[in-house]
């Protein structure tokens, strides 16, 4: 663990910015204890480039009697978080169980009764016969949008599933079973600006330990913040469309986040979207999908539903494709290894 200064509005704050290891738990309630702030790294894998996102104790363990309601945690239970405690994600899920005074472990999936997976997880999971545990009641999933196909096949096999949307920068955000029925989360104000969600709560962070132009934490004069999500909001119940992302092929520009809305809404297992380099056009919009049933399927639908540059021209099944550390799929990874490769066109 290191010290660190902030340089906040009112002057420099010390910081503590927790390692990366199980250590980084017990620092955390030190800070807590203390009354320090945290800063909490971030890998970087999707933009190349880490941060350390600042934040103060209270913002994490303020929000844990809500979501153990919410989850029915209790200090009965053991749960499962695979992953580094260098996410965000699951450095909060290992608090969040201390909290509660349940017990937590990164190896002992078997004797856990809840489990905190990515969708891509679960869905190896799933292909393994989840679950592996006869005491497992709970899986809770973040990271990455959970498909209302994904959540089914878990219910069919018999699994309890919630589903959280949130941001490294701006944790809890809204709770449901997938994507399709999130709502705002406890003490947490969302609105919709140029169709990008801001989010006002208790539960955001700081900002990061050093200023960087393209850092995607946006906070204006009201306190309402965003990372550049885009959504929809109906009364309480929100859409997560995801971050702006973009392929140019043959000189036009396709929109990646609200395209693969639509095509997940017409598969059973996950679909994943990216430019893939091609030596005449720059870049061929490519169709990922992770069960092989849903490739003629979507390719029917895509030919009678979308025009132009927004139909994929390279569809492909990876039906395992890579993770990042935390997880999550790692695009990059995965564009990488498609381009060595010829694709169905």
């Amino acid at each position: 663990m290191a010290e660190e200064t902030w340089q906040s509005p009112d002057g420099p704050i010390p910081v503590r910015v927790l390692d990366e290891g199980p250590e980084a738990v017990g620092q955390f309630w030190d800070a807590h204890a203390d009354g320090h702030l945290v800063g909490l790294r971030t890998s970087g894998t999707s933009t190349g480039r880490g941060r350390v996102i600042v934040r103060t104790t209270a913002s994490w363990v303020g929000s844990f009697p809500h979501i153990a309601r919410i989850c029915g945690l209790t200090a009965e239970d053991r749960i499962w978080i695979p992953g580094p405690m260098g996410s965000t994600m699951n450095l909060f899920a290992a608090c969040l169980a201390e909290s509660c005074g349940a017990a937590w472990t990164a190896h002992d999936a078997g004797s856990s009764t809840v489990w905190q997976v990515t969708p891509a997880v679960l869905v190896r999971l799933l292909d393994a016969g989840l679950p592996a545990s006869r005491r497992l009641r709970t899986t809770i999933v973040a990271g990455d949008g959970l498909s209302r196909g994904l959540r089914d096949r878990a219910r069919a096999q018999g699994v309890r599933i919630v589903h959280y949307y949130g941001a490294a920068e701006m944790s809890m955000i809204a709770v449901g079973s997938c994507a399709d029925d999130l709502a705002v989360f406890n003490e947490t104000e969302v609105r919709i600006g140029d169709g990008r969600i801001w989010v006002r709560s208790p539960w955001l962070s700081k900002g990061y330990l050093s200023s960087a132009t393209d850092a995607p934490l946006m906070i204006d004069a009201e306190g309402f913040a965003t990372v550049g999500d885009r959504g929809e909001l109906d009364g309480r119940r929100l859409k997560v469309f995801g971050r702006d992302g973009a392929v140019t092929t043959a000189g036009q520009t396709v929109l990646l986040a609200p395209l693969q809305e639509r095509l997940q809404a017409e598969v059973r297992g996950e679909v994943f979207l990216l430019g893939c380099p091609h030596p005449s056009i720059g870049q061929v919009l490519t169709a990922v999908v992770t069960d092989g049933v849903d490739l003629p399927v979507l390719r029917s639908w895509a030919r009678r539903h979308l025009d132009g540059a927004d139909r994929p021209r390279r569809w492909e099944c990876v039906p395992a494709p890579p993770l990042t550390p935390s997880g999550k799929v790692d695009l990059r990874a995965l564009r990488a290894a498609l381009s060595q490769r010829e694709g169905v066109l």
